[in-house]
């Protein structure tokens, strides 16, 4: 199912008087003073927006000669380091990661993938697929080919080619004609035409195939996502990470409301009750508040 774009519901902003020197001065003392300022980190990087925290990380390669996530790699541990890293890496680099992580060692974490790729614009899959040459030397498209098959790859691949319609128009005799071949193709006959399916579900624009019926709600979508990563044994710190920081800006506000929705609690009180330390609270601060 492809996903609907919703407008700005983010928890982080823009910071106001933001001064990149002054922020990456700040880091660096709290990195190597005696004794790690986990709460002056924690501050500054959950209150700054993704594009703030690029210039962070650029102000401060610039003054201290090293990359921030190393020294973070470096200083922190567990799955507050994750976290942290996740926080200063370009969101290109950290989606072209986690698809490279979902399709590394045994057995391929398939729901990554689709979260990942069915809920980005074509616009940063364009960017994931560059990210993703400049720090592997293989395209995107080779490593989906090669560790998923059949008609899932082709799905994939479409999606991973950056095709989808962009724009915000609708147009209703093409969502009748397509709703007809969806119909003809899935419905009314033996033998289903997959091809067609693709081709409309990965390429019309989202505000297309909501007039189709056939877009998913992308907030409860992920609000299942990160239900399923906060119940059971141990935390998937590789979902919960993935969908705080990549829709911080977006609409976590959205996700949290469909959270309480569904679930009768909180994203923040899951987020309490299954996490600890300096990790549960810069997951807190992402959330951005209780519901």
């Amino acid at each position: 199912m492809a996903s609907i774009w919703v407008g700005s519901r983010g928890t982080i902003r823009d910071y106001p008087g933001f001064s990149p020197s002054v922020d990456a001065e700040a880091i660096h003392k709290a990195i190597r003073g005696l004794g790690t300022d986990e709460k002056t980190l924690i501050s500054i990087l959950t209150e700054r927006s993704k594009a703030q925290r690029q210039l962070i990380a650029k102000e401060y390669q610039a003054a201290y000669g090293k990359e921030l996530k190393d020294d973070l790699k470096g200083d922190l541990s567990g799955h507050f380091k994750h976290l942290m890293v996740a926080l200063v890496t370009p969101p290109a680099v950290f989606d072209a990661k986690q698809l490279k992580k979902s399709m590394k060692g045994a057995g391929t974490n398939e729901d990554a993938l689709i979260e990942i790729l069915t809920t980005r614009t074509s616009r940063q899959m364009k960017e994931i697929s560059q990210a993703y040459y400049t720090v592997y030397k293989k395209s995107l498209g080779d490593d989906i080919s090669s560790e998923t098959s059949g008609d899932f790859r082709k799905a994939l691949l479409t999606l991973a080619d950056g095709r989808r319609d962009e724009s915000l128009k609708v147009d209703e005799h093409l969502a009748k004609k397509d709703a007809q071949i969806l119909y003809d193709a899935g419905e009314n006959k033996w033998g289903t035409d997959e091809d067609k399916f693709t081709e409309i579900l990965c390429l019309r624009s989202f505000p297309q195939l909501k007039l189709i019926h056939c877009a998913r709600n992308t907030p409860a979508f992920l609000a299942e996502r990160l239900h399923r990563a906060l119940k059971g044994a141990g935390t998937d710190e590789f979902t919960l990470n993935r969908i705080m920081v990549s829709r911080s800006e977006t609409y976590l506000l959205d996700i949290r409301a469909e959270f309480k929705k569904h679930y009768g609690y909180s994203l923040y009180s899951a987020i309490k009750s299954d996490t600890s330390g300096d990790y549960e609270i810069t997951l807190i601060k992402i959330c951005g508040g209780d519901d």
